[in-house]
This record gives C-alpha cells, structure tokens and sequence, in this order.
C-alpha cells in the first residue's frame, strides 16, 4: 500500500510543477514546488517510518514465540 501511495505523491507533485508553469514561470511557482516536494518527502518518511515499526514489532512478536 505505501508503494501505492508513494506513486501518487510522485504523479501529484508533478502534476502541479507541470500545471504552475502553464501560465509562465513566477517566484511562487518555485515556493509551491518546493512546499510541494516537502510534503511529498515527508509523507514517505512517515511511510518508511511506519513500515520499520511494524516490522519491529513482527520480529519481536515472532521472537517472543519461539
């Protein structure tokens, strides 16, 4: 599900690089691209983050079975 979800960040962000320039480059076209790029990074963060937690929490369940 994250890989999913990590797509359409990806498509998301450059579907509004892409829509910003349509009216000419401005200033604030970068500020959005960059806000834009922060957000997308953080939530894969987070994804990753989680991902690695559950995957803690798989071990150590599965350790304190054996």
């Amino acid at each position: 599900m994250d890989d999913v979800k990590k797509a359409y960040r990806e498509g998301e962000t450059a579907t509004k690089e892409t829509l910003r320039e349509v009216d000419g480059h401005q200033v604030t076209d970068d500020i959005g691209n960059a806000g834009d790029e922060i957000r997308k990074n953080l939530g894969n963060a987070g994804d990753d983050m989680r991902e690695a937690g559950d995957r803690v929490a798989d071990d150590a369940r599965d350790a304190g079975n054996r």
